[in-house]
Formats: C-alpha cells, structure tokens, sequence
C-alpha cells in the first residue's frame, strides 16, 4: 500500500511521520493488527488502543485515547469517522482504478455479488466486504485495497437523506446501478419519493449514461439513465425467463444467459452485472462463463438440505417488495413437496407497517402453500386482522422448528428482517 502510505504522510504532514514507516494493512478490530498496521480506533476501540500498540500497530488514530493521548504512535483527531472518511478519499482520487457503486431498497448484495463474480473474470476487482456498506464500512473497504486493484464494487447503503451523497463523494464512482426504489427505511424516509430522493443522489456524481436502473419501476422513467428490464422500452431487455431448481435460464438482447440463483428478480441483477460487463469490455462468452460460477452472500435463497427438509434460507432482510418477490420464487420452484412459508416482521416500515405486513400474508395466502406460519408482533396483529385457519402465528422459533420437523418432507421458506433472524429454525 504504498500509495496509501504517502496518502497517510500528506493528510498528517505537521506531524513528521517518518520517512520509513511504511503502511500495509488498515484495520478497525484491534485483534487484527500487526507490524506495518494503522489502527483507526472507532468508537468502542477506542478501549483497545493498548492492545493494538502491544501488537505492533505502527500508528493509531483516535478521537478519545485517554490516557494514550501522548504516546508516540497515537495521532488524535476530532472524529475518528471523519478522519477515515477523509483518508478514504483522498486514496481513492490517488488510485487509478474504476469504481461501480450500488444502490438501491432491494438486491443491493446479490447483484454487487454477480457484478463482482462478471467483472472478476477480467480484472482484477475487489468489492464490498459483508456488508460494509455505510458511512464507516464504505471508507474502510476502500482504505483495503492495493494499488494494482482494476476495479472495486462497492455497495451504498443508507437511511436518511444525504448519505448516499457523501458515500458518492468520497468514493467518486465512474458507474453506478440503483436496482430499484421500495419500501425499505421508511420508518425514517416517510415515503417512496424520498427514498427515490435519496437514491439518486449518486446522480450527482456520475452522468447518467453510466448508470444502470430498472427499467420498469416507474420512478426511473424520466431519467436518462441505462435501463434494464422487461418492458420493450428497456436498453437491456430480459425475455424468455425459465425456473430450473439450479437457477435461471432467460436472454437479455436475444443473448442466451443461465444464472444460478432462483426468482425472476435475480435475472434483473444478473442483466444489471452483464450489462455492467459489456460497459467494461467484456465479451458475450467471457460474462455468460463468469455467471457460472458466481459465488453469492449467504441467507439470499439459500437451499439447506436437513434430514426430511429442504430449507429455504431467504433470511438476511426482508421489505414489502423482496417478500412478494421470493414468495413468487418459492412458489415457482420446481419441487415435489409440499411447501411451507415462514414469515418474520420486515422492520423498519413506519406508521403503516401493519398494513403491509397484512398484504404480505395476503399474497402468501394467494399463492395456496400447504401452510403459512408467522413469527413476530407485527405478524401476530397482522395475522389477527387477515384471520385464516391457514395462517398460524408461533411465540417461539423452537415451536416453528418443532412443527416443520413434525412434518416430514417438506420444503420450507423463511423470508424476515435480519432482527428476526429466522436462520435459527434450521435444525442443527
């Protein structure tokens, strides 16, 4: 990280840092620190600025060091948050490399994950690491990488107005894709225009030709952006789409495409990582190959197989839109069971929540599953207003677990907020 290292120097020059410290590694945990390390204490680390000193750290930055306030590797700040934001910043304007931000309320991860697996093909390409997608994790993957990376994905997650602006101006992205505009955060962004307001602040930052949007959300409509969809009017069209239990096969501009992820909605990231390919040089043989083999985040429709029972661990979040779309995938899967949804809360949804959760068990009533179990308050007052014999609410997931392995071979869908954290009905 040389790049980084005289990045470091500059931003601290009153400082004399000296000439021969060279920085190799960033780090946030403490226990991860070793020689040629710079530690930023955030927050609680700031409580392990000891620790990190006894392993070798090479400098320390931090807000509140207490009584390291005058060692001789400890550089204190106004705000340690600032600081790596700005750090981040500046090392990304000395990079030559191209950045893809990805937002959105839905598939921000699986299709940084798909865009990621595509442009990894070619380049050498680095992306998000979990999901470090805010105003901290954001700056931290960017202070990660090395000075040959071609190509970094990074995702851009927020909750208020605002922070996708300055997640934008310390990444300064060369291409963008906002998957689509939802229900998520309005328990803080009140409503959908202000989720769109908040989403397209990356506009601000890269013109709109470089952009990628779903093409059929109707918010999208009057931008110029690339788009991507099902309707005729879409630059990328998506046709022909067939649910195989490995995953998809569909065309994208009469382009033969599989990819191996279940749900009509995942050929929507899939065509926003080959249209992202074809932005970046790639062949139709180089992106169809690369899609193969991607590799995707856990909890997003992911098959378990235990004993009788085939878990469907869809798990990680949950809104209004990602509900229906992988209840629709769930009941499109080609398998020979009977099928059994698990619903938990979708939190963050404001004044109105019942009233969606209400609409969620709705259209898993629609779909006809052998049974439909709840999990979570805001199911339990929505299941009292739906009242059907269909739908039965569970106090505990012991009890939901209990019951799926009462009933043999089944297959089974657990769709909620990551609050909920419905992974844990899976049998051990």
């Amino acid at each position: 990280m040389k790049t980084f290292t005289r990045v470091l120097k500059r931003y601290f020059q009153s400082l004399n840092i000296p000439k021969n410290i060279d920085i190799y590694d960033v780090q946030m945990d403490s226990k991860k620190v070793s020689e040629n390390t710079l530690f930023i204490a955030i927050n609680n680390g700031n409580n392990y600025i000891e620790e990190a000193i006894n392993r070798g750290a090479s400098w320390i930055i931090s807000d509140n060091p207490k009584h390291f306030s005058t060692h001789e590797k400890v550089i204190k700040v106004e705000s340690s948050i600032e600081t790596l934001q700005n750090l981040a910043k500046l090392y990304r304007a000395a990079l030559g490399l191209k950045v893809i931000a990805i937002t959105g309320s839905e598939g921000k991860t699986t299709t940084k994950d798909l865009v990621f697996g595509v442009l990894s093909k070619k380049y050498k390409t680095k992306k998000t690491l979990g999901n470090y997608n805010n105003q901290i994790g954001l700056p931290y993957t960017i202070l990660q990488l090395q000075d040959d990376d071609e190509i970094v994905v990074l995702e851009m997650g927020m909750s208020a107005l605002g922070e996708i602006e300055r997640l934008s101006e310390i990444a300064a992205p060369n291409f963008g894709i906002i998957t689509n505009i939802g229900d998520s955060h309005l328990e803080y962004l009140k409503n959908r225009d202000n989720v769109f307001l908040a989403k397209t602040e990356l506009l601000r930052y890269i013109e709109e030709k470089n952009v990628l949007t779903f093409g059929d959300d109707p918010y999208f409509e009057k931008l110029k952006t690339v788009k991507v969809g099902f309707n005729k009017i879409n630059d990328y069209l998506i046709k022909d789409f067939v649910e195989t239990y490995e995953g998809g096969n569909f065309t994208l501009n009469d382009e033969k495409y599989f990819v191996p992820l279940n749900g009509k909605y995942n050929s929507i990231n899939a065509s926003f990582a080959i249209a992202m390919g074809k932005k970046n040089g790639m062949s139709y043989e180089e992106i169809r190959d690369s899609l193969l083999n991607v590799s995707i985040t856990g909890m997003r429709f992911q098959k378990i197989e235990k004993g009788e029972v085939l878990y469907i661990n869809d798990a990680y979040n949950a809104s209004p839109v990602s509900m229906e779309a992988s209840l629709g995938a769930f009941l499109s899967l080609p398998i020979d069971r009977k099928k059994i949804v698990v619903l938990g809360d979708a939190l963050e949804l404001g004044e109105n929540e019942i009233d969606y959760h209400v609409q969620i068990i709705k259209t898993a009533l629609e779909c006809n599953f052998f049974e439909v179990f709840v999990y979570g308050e805001r199911m339990k007052k929505a299941s009292n207003i739906v009242k059907s014999s269909k739908v039965k609410y569970f106090e505990s997931k012991s009890l939901i677990k209990e019951k799926i392995i009462s009933l043999g071979s089944v297959a089974v869908l657990l769709k909620g907020s990551r609050g909920m954290k419905l992974e844990e009905i899976i049998c051990d």
